[in-house]
């Protein structure tokens, strides 16, 4: 008798052995490359609140830094966005759209891997005013921590190339 979960889990270890026979390392394994980062990243210090979150991620997806082996350089970047508007010019939803333009350096300053992600998060303003503050608050807290994730898994990513330490 076949039944769904048994055909998704021979499908699943069909797709494990297919892509073992491939050749790819998970990322996060004993000989994955990702360990060339764990502990090993220093982001600069942060200037505000945000970036104080957008470290914190940093820290809790790579490790805290132990040995200053990378620099991490950024630019966060937010720009609010009216997404609802009545009839009366009321905006009831703003989106804060967020990039963050990142450099990794090696020791010396010389440049190993770089690039830009975005995302966005967004807030309603229909509640009282710290029902507001509060919400655009946990908007942009969000926001940093999608923008570290998506900075993380590109560093991940570019960690085969990068050198040993």
């Amino acid at each position: 008798m076949w039944s769904r979960n048994r055909i998704g889990r021979r499908a699943a270890l069909l797709g494990v052995l297919a892509l073992s026979a491939c050749g790819l390392q998970p990322v996060y394994g004993p000989q994955g490359a990702g360990k060339r980062l764990f502990g090993k990243v220093r982001p600069r210090d942060p200037d505000d609140y945000q970036e104080f979150v957008f470290n914190t991620q940093i820290a809790q997806r790579l490790g805290p830094e132990s040995a200053d082996a990378f620099d991490l350089d950024y630019r966060l970047s937010i720009g609010v966005v009216s997404q609802a508007i009545t009839q009366e010019q009321v905006t009831t939803r703003y989106s804060l759209n967020g990039t963050a333009d990142y450099v990794l350096k090696d020791s010396r300053g010389r440049a190993l891997s770089s690039g830009r992600v975005s995302t966005f998060s967004s807030y309603s303003t229909t509640g009282t005013t710290i029902a507001t503050l509060t919400a655009e608050a946990d908007a942009r807290r969000r926001l940093a921590r999608m923008l570290a994730d998506q900075v993380v898994t590109r560093l991940l990513a570019d960690s085969p190339a990068l050198p040993e330490t």
